[in-house]
């Protein structure tokens, strides 16, 4: 005896058939991935914890707003391990296996020379959240953006006040690399303009044991200042040897490190008094639009104040939020050249590039470590304390 479906049985069959072709209608869209790449390893984890915080918060709020253009955002991040040959692989990795739809930057000047000769030769729009070398932006690249004030300008500030306080010769060791030479040649630029003599530059391989050879020669030079352009590995290596030296000069400015909210604790008692350049300070007297809340959001979200390198990832994502809100789309070279035409102030200061991509609207300011907080102490305008010598 044959069984045959009862009418009822039928009609359910016909009525899920006819539907099968809606079924994806109230599905979410798909989301916007936007790729790059972190330092969780190597001597760039401790700046590029902050990167990572900083794209990590934008992401949430985004989402939390309705993403972009009604779609969802999707960070797509790996861990370079401070090697600019791992970064490369990646950012081939996140364009042409990903295939995500934009991409951001990795931390420094030596990964973000290599990323971008990515992103450029398929003619994406990468905006340098951490990087400040003159070598990205010498190439005649098209795609490439800086959010930093340029390297050779660091200094600027340090050398200023030691100049109208009577301290008139300066000692410069830095890193052989790209962003530690530019802001070596600028440092001597500046001193030179502001009359201040160099009395020593020399330059050393990271890890190589080097420091204390150089160390011996500044103390013997004797100089009012002291300049270390090095990242933060080789910055705390020759605090401890100058400690251990028992030698001190009158001012002492470092890169990278002292903007670091733990700063003291690591250093120590010899982080008394230390200037370094910053691109933004976590202060909510700055009166940038949006900088309190972004202040207070990130402390929030990660317990504790954010450096210039979590603002300025934060305000990278805010320029190219801006760009495809305004733009209605996803098309790189309309959003190249709108960000190449933009005017505008964000978090961390004013953004403004000029036509090789480098940026020009932004200045940076100088930190004091006095009585174990950092102080704003350059330009004057925006003092939080007098300097300290």
């Amino acid at each position: 005896m044959h069984r045959y479906p009862s009418v009822g049985r039928v009609l359910v069959l016909t009525i899920l058939i006819l539907l099968l072709p809606l079924a994806g209608y109230g599905e979410s869209p798909e989301a916007i991935r936007i790729g790059a790449t972190v330092s969780l390893s190597g001597n760039f984890s401790e700046p590029s914890a902050m990167i990572r915080d900083g794209y990590r918060l934008w992401e949430k709020q985004v989402n939390q707003h309705g993403g972009l253009m009604g779609r969802p955002v999707e960070l797509v991040v790996y861990d370079d391990r401070s090697d600019p040959e791992t970064a490369y692989n990646l950012y081939q990795r996140l364009i042409h296996q990903d295939r995500v739809d934009l991409v951001l930057s990795p931390y420094g000047t030596p990964l973000t020379l290599q990323a971008s000769q990515v992103s450029e030769a398929s003619q994406m729009v990468m905006l340098a959240c951490a990087a400040s070398g003159h070598a990205i932006w010498n190439r005649g690249y098209r795609y490439v953006f800086g959010m930093y004030a340029l390297a050779d300008r660091y200094f600027i500030g340090m050398l200023d006040l030691m100049a109208r306080q009577g301290h008139d010769t300066v000692s410069i060791i830095y890193e052989d690399s790209p962003f530690n030479i530019d802001v070596a040649n600028g440092a001597e630029k500046w001193a030179r303009r502001f009359g201040v003599a160099v009395a020593l530059k020399e330059s050393f391989a990271p890890g190589q044991g080097q420091l204390r050879g150089l160390l011996q020669d500044a103390i013997e030079k004797n100089a009012a200042g002291l300049i270390l352009s090095a990242y933060p590995p080789e910055g705390y290596r020759m605090l401890e040897l100058m400690q251990a030296a028992g030698w001190r000069p009158r001012a002492i400015g470092m890169t990278i490190a002292p903007i670091h909210p733990d700063f003291y604790l690591t250093a120590g008692p010899i982080a008394e008094g230390i200037f370094g350049p910053s691109q933004w300070e976590p202060d909510e007297r700055i009166p940038f639009p949006g900088t309190t809340k972004f202040i207070r959001d990130f402390q929030a979200a990660y317990h504790k104040l954010p450096s210039y390198h979590a603002g300025s990832a934060y305000a990278g994502c805010q320029i190219l939020e801006r760009a495809i809100t305004e733009l209605n789309e996803i098309n790189q070279d309309r959003i190249r050249d709108y960000i190449s035409s933009l005017d505008t102030v964000t978090v961390i200061g004013r953004f403004k590039v000029d036509h090789q991509g480098r940026q020009v609207g932004h200045n940076p300011i100088l930190v004091q470590w006095q009585d174990g907080k950092k102080e704003i102490v350059y330009p004057t305008k925006m003092q939080t304390a007098h300097p300290r010598f």
